[in-house]
């Protein structure tokens, strides 16, 4: 717009400035939109907002989130489809969410999550070796045609989730790669339960812990270091579902997601699924590897000031993940013909160790939520289908969120909590807006 002829910004790009500010001259001081400002608001979005009584005063709409930006980029990496690129040095790529409409997620859509460099490719897959040694009775070194032919071979599928997904939504900005709710799959893993690998190497009574190596080198070229090398407590490993995995949904593991094994560690921050796995360590004490301690993939026991300095002494190592859902079938930004009136909607949900309960939908940004129907996972860590429709009133501008509650009772909140410095657990409701007409 024009004033005593100067170029005023608009109020897409007001609020991709400064959206406090924009928020200020939308909203009166009664939280409304009413007017001048409600007209401005739907120019802003594109269209007339028939639930804009209902929309919270501090609220960025969905349709400007991204300011004048033009949406996440998008690469093509091979062997998979298109997805964001939220680093390149290492390399990790998001799904978007509608990428993983598949109730299994085929190997083309599996994100990828680097720590380290690319190592090679294995000449001959079923010589790599794996090692188990440490608190044990008799170390083993088992090539994967020896852990093939040796262990009973079981499939499942299971939820793999870095631990940083949602990271975005966290305010202030935290440290790290700013995932959206993309940073998870549901493939059909098949290998053998790590529990009868220890069973084999005789585990000693002192064997508390374990502590993960791949042979990815780290991101310096440095030999005297790993890219990450993560452990958990014995009980997790000793979990029926975690896995020393080989091959994913029928087939060889992608190389770029860890061929020819990896660990699958279901339900707790994908960094313990050690890629290109080549030793495990039986410790009687935590591991102490890179990616362990400190701020890393811990969370504050006690909330602490958003965007403070902390060492993470007082944090917990992450376990579960938390509740999270995704919306398959409707992209943020769709737009729908005039008089469409009824969307049909589907995603997944999961919730770390826990299940999902329930999950609900709102088109009246949070007035009023609807029930979706909700399937059961197809084994312990696999996450749960939803679906379901919402009946429009009009044409305009609406925004779709949607929540999951877990077996316990959470739901998802309305806003990222227990800020940490690495930017861990971060899921609250997520939304997308729709134009129609």
């Amino acid at each position: 717009m024009m004033r005593f002829g100067k170029r005023e910004r608009s109020l897409v790009e007001l609020y991709a400035d400064d959206p406090e500010r924009a928020d200020a001259i939308v909203f009166n001081r009664r939280g409304a939109l009413k007017g001048a400002s409600l007209a401005a608001m739907g120019a802003a979005v594109g269209a007339a907002i028939p639930f804009a009584d209902r929309m919270p005063r501090g609220l960025i709409p969905a349709a400007l989130a991204q300011g004048t930006a033009q949406g996440p980029r998008l690469v093509t990496f091979e062997g998979k489809d298109p997805m964001i690129n939220l680093g390149d040095r290492p390399l990790v790529l998001e799904a978007p969410e509608t990428l993983l409409d598949d109730p299994v997620t085929p190997n083309n859509r599996i994100f990828i999550r680097n720590n380290g460099q690319i190592p090679e490719p294995a000449a001959n897959p079923d010589a790599w070796k794996v090692r188990i040694d440490g608190e044990v009775n008799t170390p083993l070194e088992l090539t994967v045609g020896e852990l093939r032919s040796r262990f009973q071979n079981v499939t499942f599928q299971l939820q793999m989730e870095c631990g940083g997904n949602g990271r975005s939504f966290f305010v202030p900005q935290t440290r790290g790669n700013q995932w959206g709710n993309g940073a998870i799959c549901n493939a059909a893993w098949t290998g053998v339960r790590l529990k009868d690998v220890l069973a084999a190497a005789g585990l000693k009574p002192s064997g508390k812990f374990t502590g993960h190596y791949g042979a990815d080198p780290h991101l310096s070229g440095a030999t005297d270091r790993a890219a990450i090398s993560r452990g958990m407590p014995i009980e997790k490993a000793l979990e029926e579902h975690t896995l020393i995995a080989f091959v994913v949904n029928g087939g060889p593991i992608p190389h770029i997601n860890g061929a020819p094994v990896r660990l699958i560690v279901p339900g707790w921050p994908g960094s313990l699924s050690q890629k290109w796995l080549t030793r495990i360590q039986i410790l009687d004490k935590p591991h102490t590897g890179q990616g362990m301690g400190g701020t890393s993939y811990r969370v504050p026991v006690v909330p602490i000031v958003p965007g403070s300095q902390n060492d993470g002494s007082s944090f917990v190592d992450m376990t579960s993940m938390p509740v999270r859902s995704i919306l398959t079938n409707v992209a943020n930004g769709t737009r729908l013909p005039s008089g469409t009136r009824t969307i049909a909607l589907r995603g997944a949900a999961w919730a770390g160790e826990k299940t999902v309960r329930a999950m609900h939908v709102s088109i009246d940004y949070g007035s009023t939520w609807q029930e979706m129907r909700l399937g059961a996972p197809a084994n312990k860590y696999a996450w749960q289908r939803w679906e379901g429709s919402v009946t429009l009133p009009s044409d305009g501008y609406f925004e779709i969120w949607y929540r999951a509650t877990d077996s316990d009772g959470k739901m998802q909140p309305h806003v990222a909590g227990n800020w940490n410095p690495q930017g861990y657990g971060a899921n609250p409701i997520s939304r997308v807006a729709i134009l129609v007409g």
